[in-house]
């Protein structure tokens, strides 16, 4: 077992309400794991407390045994797509070479292999034709797509996305999975809030269940269970009973 995130007793307050109460998680190297919980559980609030984001919260987090402000260069988060300003003007393929600037000192150049790199990402995104367009003028899924070709330039071996299914078409939905299927194939790390409870044992061999306490973790057909999820979504069980995962 190979821990590469570690989370010891994290507490995190915003406007001194409590958003996350003491959580302990041993995240291991190569898995997808699903962060899953109501609406206001914590979900984004532990991945940004992960990325180093947040500044009130107490406890600990180290990724491959440092502080994130060490590591930060195998570390990539894709935000929420409400949480990017689309009227930025910069195209596709500003967008994705923007993941090879961690691997820079400062004013360094971009080269050959980083635009050879980030054309890499483009192509298996299929978004290599779109390179020259404005990101304004995309649609969501096209949106999806540029960022996780930014991430997929960095070559980090942490990926944290944050709603990345929210707002786009089956065929974006399906190539995202695909790529971090192979991502986690090939050794890499994803940490992604989700919330179709239904592709849960189809998208993440673990999921995190949350709900402002750390409710479960570990491998999916442990994890997801009824009682799980009973505990995490407490007053939102007709929701999961449509979604069949309850039973009646």
């Amino acid at each position: 077992m190979s821990t590469v995130i570690s989370v010891q007793d994290l507490s995190v307050s915003y406007d001194r309400k409590r958003v996350l109460s003491n959580v302990f998680l041993e995240i291991e190297r190569g898995h997808r794991y699903g962060i899953l919980g109501p609406n206001g559980s914590g979900k984004s609030t532990l991945l940004k407390a992960m990325l180093g984001l947040i500044d009130d919260y107490s406890g600990q987090v180290l990724i491959s045994g440092q502080s994130i402000e060490r590591v930060r260069r195998q570390v990539v988060y894709v935000p929420q797509r409400s949480e990017i300003d689309f009227t930025f003007p910069a195209t596709v393929k500003d967008v994705v070479l923007m993941g090879r600037y961690p691997h820079k000192k400062v004013f360094q150049r971009l080269n050959a292999e980083d635009r050879r790199i980030a054309n890499e990402a483009m192509e298996e995104l299929d978004i290599l034709e779109l390179q020259d367009r404005q990101i304004g003028e995309l649609s969501g899924g096209q949106q999806q797509r540029t960022f996780l070709a930014r991430a997929l330039a960095q070559r980090a071996d942490i990926l944290m996305l944050d709603e990345p299914f929210v707002g786009v078409d089956i065929p974006t939905e399906e190539k995202i999975i695909a790529v971090l299927r192979s991502l986690s194939e090939s050794g890499k790390t994803l940490l992604v809030v989700h919330h179709d409870l239904q592709a849960v044992p189809e998208y993440f061999d673990h999921v995190i269940l949350l709900n402002q306490r750390l409710i479960a973790a570990g491998p999916t057909e442990e994890i997801f269970k009824p009682e799980n999820l009973r505990q995490a979504f407490g007053g939102q069980l007709a929701l999961l009973q449509q979604a069949g995962l309850m039973g009646h």
